[in-house]
């Protein structure tokens, strides 16, 4: 059972998904986050990032995915708590998440949306432009060639460090799911995505050759609880 990554598209991803039930289904993910303590190791991450900035300028952050923001909101809340000068940026494939990041977002908070490809966002030989690359919940979207494209692209933009979050396929994770999604009345959409996105994940190991690939050294890979798996770099 789950010995091999599910190679499949999940409804969340269809093109004919109309704006509103998107909508829905990526703010239950984010209540969904927020349940399964998945904001943790990039909230960790982030604190360690602010420790090791010069405070020269603001932490500029890049979050690939955004999907309704929520990330990016608790990072920005944090910034806040802790006085520190934040300039967040979202980029998303995806143009109905432009309205579901507005709808749930603040005026005031110093976040920027962005539609469009990561790619785009490439320095090309100027300086970097980003003290850190996140992703919350992505890799597992992406082909193999995609997702080592994105290593490299966090790679060569990310000057202090950058941080992949997302599941672990794992038995009990794919066992459990179900009855917790529907007893938190998550949206049908989120109850088989959410169950097809263990299975779509990786583990640990899986991430060795993927590394390699994208010629990215000194990485650390680690689980966080309940069901994260993290890889982390730093300069």
């Amino acid at each position: 059972m789950l010995e091999h990554r599910l190679i499949a598209d999940e409804l969340m991803d269809a093109q004919e998904l109309d704006e509103a039930t998107y909508v829905a289904v990526v703010h239950d993910l984010a209540r969904v986050n927020a349940l399964t303590l998945a904001y943790r190791p990039t909230m960790n991450f982030v604190k360690r990032l602010a420790a090791r900035h010069d405070g020269s300028g603001p932490l500029r952050i890049l979050d690939v995915g955004f999907g309704d923001g929520d990330m990016l909101r608790r990072i920005a809340a944090w910034a806040d708590r802790n006085g520190v000068n934040a300039e967040l940026v979202g980029v998303d494939l995806n143009p109905r998440s432009l309205a579901a990041a507005r709808d749930a977002t603040p005026a005031g908070l110093p976040i920027e949306y962005r539609i469009g490809d990561y790619a785009d966002l490439a320095s090309q030989g100027r300086n970097a432009e980003w003290d850190a690359v996140i992703s919350n919940l992505v890799a597992h979207h992406m082909t193999r060639a995609e997702l080592v494209a994105f290593l490299r692209f966090m790679e060569s933009e990310a000057r202090l460090g950058w941080l992949v979050n997302d599941l672990h396929r794992h038995c009990l994770a794919h066992i459990v799911y179900p009855p917790m999604a529907k007893l938190f009345g998550c949206h049908r959409i989120v109850q088989h995505d959410g169950r097809m996105s263990i299975a779509r994940s990786y583990r640990p190991s899986e991430w060795s050759p993927l590394l390699r690939e994208a010629d990215v050294p000194r990485v650390r890979v680690y689980r966080a609880f309940p069901f994260r798996l993290c890889v982390e770099r730093w300069r």
